[in-house]
């Protein structure tokens, strides 16, 4: 087959139809009674959370496309029109089967462990007293009716708020019918917690609706129902139009508060009238309106575990990541770095030694300088600390801070201003360019001169999310690397243009010649009749000419594993086109997020990690970074992780065509790779203790001497006076 014959819709998936099919994915995690029940509950709520930002981005990008009239088709052969109408019947039965597992499911079950989410209906006669109370005291002091008449319009409704649509008439006329909007204060949580009863929960919009008359005296109500809308989110920056990069986004910040309505989302107990009214003064298509069938909104969920009193067993098992000797508190990890490099994998190896490294390079005094992306860190960062820890002690510190970050920008602006309000060099990367790179440069002055040493990763400097994201790193002093290193940064502060680089392989555009290059070498071996592998981790595979290389290489012979956790584009079982191809997905307690890229090369097995995915956007409109691992016994480490991963039959979807299914498992012994990995970062910290404990023992042992080691000792003792 030509390389032209590879680019045929129907060999690919819509990319917004394979993130939904990943969604359900995860909801499979909420249903698996094998998952303990807190964790299901978890499961549940991040469904939500992230169909949410699914809408706010995706679905709003595509609505922007369709609003001027796009009629050009993605890889699939959909419109932009097409492609939100199948999202919206796609996701209506999504929100069915979110809803089902919530009542019949999961509600039952936390009933029967003796935790509750109840109704005002359901409370005792005190939990009654104490709801009205509350009413009474907490909330109508701050809660604020908006009325909907000729006077007064219809108040804006802000993104992934929840507010209460009202209909009501007053006393002394039933035929008057008005309307009325409240919107739930989010200042006070959604589960309130029932006193003098451990685990009894209620909402907190249900204990408005009981008691909303008491904001309009005077008045009857006729209705009350819930209801949330979610609109276009993403930022817009025009960055070639601004001088002050950090002004515009904030600028941006405040402008996208009022995006466009993507989604609408009403209590399937709301009246038509109410619900016509609604979607009418809000001018939703009615495709994208949602009833629901419960609670709007269930990513309260997430909390839901936190505010649950015991229960361990309901729970994932706690366990304690592991920390090589040479890195843990109160060794000097530049010593340990000059020996040999260092791979960690997050969040089995804890990545409080990342913390350690930046920590001693701020401390100590031959660091020179250092300099370091950030792309998302979390809100009380031990990072931004040192860094500035770093600037207060007198040493150059280069941050670059991604402020176009989605979601996290007003997170990143304050950081920049507080990073530079430390003393610390803040830049924002390069023109239209999300700088995505992970990456840490220490320059240090050793005894034998200046000597540069890294960290390079596939994930975010983020101390909370490295805990549940698995991840990869490396730290080395590798002199090719450094100079690669110090190249980019300079690129990314400067004007430097680096006429080629050692080791590094850097996006926009240079990422994707190197893969479609190793591609080439496989298909050229294969067509030879030699062995040809190609092994890919990844998030997402979404580029179309990534995608047609890899069936271009599957028609040559080349095996072709990939481990994808989220979109996948690519279809298998196209005969002549995808017959070599196998994907599995994992999803599981964390979240696969470490970006692996293996090529046979005859033999030689070239391994590489890196921060991109094979995502267009990753490939032609990032800064990101893919490195090799040069050192032999760590190279053979990453080649057996993505062994055993490809062995899991517990948390595994292999894709038959364009449908993930559970792996059949009968006959094969139970593998949950990432509890497998758990328990040998359990065995490797039994192994250490056990070792600390034999060294104090050895230490502490008292040994008493020969009459000739007495005398040799005492002889020694006067010679040295």
């Amino acid at each position: 087959m030509t390389k032209t014959g590879f680019s045929k819709h129907k060999y690919f998936k819509n990319r917004e139809l394979s993130w939904l099919d990943f969604n359900g994915r995860v909801l499979e995690e909420a249903r698996d009674i094998d998952n303990p029940l807190l964790e299901r509950i978890n499961f549940l709520g991040i469904t939500q959370s992230n169909v949410d930002e699914f809408f706010m981005v995706r679905v709003a990008s595509l609505n922007k496309m369709y609003s001027v009239n796009i009629q050009s088709t993605d890889a699939s052969g959909m419109t932009p029109k097409q492609q939100i109408d199948a999202i919206n019947e796609q996701e209506q039965k999504m929100v069915a089967k979110r809803y089902t597992t919530y009542n019949r499911s999961l509600l039952p079950q936390l009933a029967k462990n003796a935790i509750k989410i109840i109704t005002p209906q359901e409370t005792t006669a005190d939990q009654y007293k104490f709801i009205k109370r509350y009413f009474n005291d907490e909330l109508y002091p701050v809660l604020t009716p908006l009325a909907d008449d000729s006077s007064r319009p219809f108040p804006f409704i802000s993104n992934n708020s929840l507010n209460l649509a009202i209909r009501i008439r007053e006393t002394a006329n039933h035929t008057n019918k008005r309307f009325a909007t409240v919107r739930i204060p989010e200042v006070f949580g959604r589960l309130i917690k029932m006193p003098n009863s451990e685990n009894t929960f209620i909402l907190i919009e249900d204990i408005i609706k009981e008691f909303i008359e008491n904001l309009f005296s005077g008045y009857k109500i006729s209705e009350a129902a819930a209801y949330r809308v979610i609109r276009d989110m993403d930022l817009d920056v025009a960055e070639e139009d601004t001088s002050d990069l950090l002004r515009e986004v904030q600028k941006q910040l405040k402008k996208r508060e009022h995006g466009g309505i993507m989604r609408l989302e009403i209590e399937n107990k709301m009246g038509h009238h109410l619900s016509e009214r609604l979607i009418k003064t809000l001018e939703v298509d009615k495709k994208a309106v949602y009833r629901i069938n419960g609670p709007i909104d269930l990513s309260f969920l997430k909390k839901l575990p936190g505010l649950v009193t015991g229960h361990p067993e309901l729970r994932y098992p706690t366990y304690t990541a592991y920390v090589a000797p040479q890195l843990a508190p109160g060794k000097n990890i530049f010593s340990a770095i000059r020996q040999q490099d260092y791979l960690m994998q997050h969040p089995y190896d804890s990545f409080s030694s990342v913390v350690q490294f930046i920590a001693q390079a701020a401390l100590d005094p031959n660091t020179l300088a250092i300099k370091m992306t950030l792309y998302r860190v979390s809100g009380n960062s031990p990072i931004i600390k040192y860094l500035g820890l770093a600037a207060q002690h007198g040493k150059q510190v280069t941050a670059l801070v991604e402020v176009k970050a989605r979601f996290d920008e007003e997170n990143n602006v304050r950081w920049a201003k507080q990073l530079e309000k430390m003393g610390c060099h803040v830049i924002y990367g390069l023109v239209g360019l999300k700088t995505h790179c992970k990456l840490t440069l220490v320059i240090r002055r050793d005894e034998d001169g200046i000597r540069r040493y890294m960290h390079l990763g596939t994930g975010n400097y983020n101390d909370v999310t490295a805990n549940f994201y698995t991840d990869m790193g490396i730290l080395t002093a590798n002199p090719d690397m450094g100079i690669d290193a110090s190249n980019i940064f300079n690129m990314l502060s400067g004007y430097a243009k680096p006429p080629y680089f050692h080791k590094l392989h850097l996006s926009p555009k240079k990422i994707r010649s190197f893969i479609n290059k190793k591609i080439d070498a496989e298909i050229t071996a294969a067509q030879n009749g030699q062995p040809a592998a190609i092994k890919m981790k990844m998030n997402s595979l979404s580029d179309q000419k990534i995608i047609e290389k890899l069936y271009e290489a599957s028609a040559a012979g080349v095996k072709i594993n990939l481990i994808i956790r989220g979109i996948c584009c690519l279809k298998t079982m196209i005969p002549g086109v995808s017959e070599n191809i196998q994907v599995h997905s994992i999803i599981g307690r964390f979240l696969e997020h470490s970006r692996i890229y293996y090529f046979y090369n005859s033999g030689n097995e070239d391994v590489y990690l890196s921060s991109a995915d094979m995502m267009t956007r990753n490939l032609n409109r990032r800064v990101e970074l893919l490195f090799p691992v040069l050192q032999d016994d760590l190279r053979q480490k990453v080649i057996a992780i993505f062994a055993t991963m490809w062995q899991d039959n517990i948390k595994t979807r292999v894709l038959h065509g364009e449908s993930f299914t559970k792996i059949d498992r009968r006959g094969l012994a139970p593998l949950n790779i990432q509890e497998h990995f758990v328990q040998e970062a359990q065995k490797k910290n039994k192994l250490l203790l056990k070792q600390k404990r034999a060294i104090k023992k050895e230490n502490t042992t008292f040994q008493p001497m020969t009459r000739h080691e007495s005398m040799v000792h005492l002889s020694n003792d006067g010679e040295g006076e």
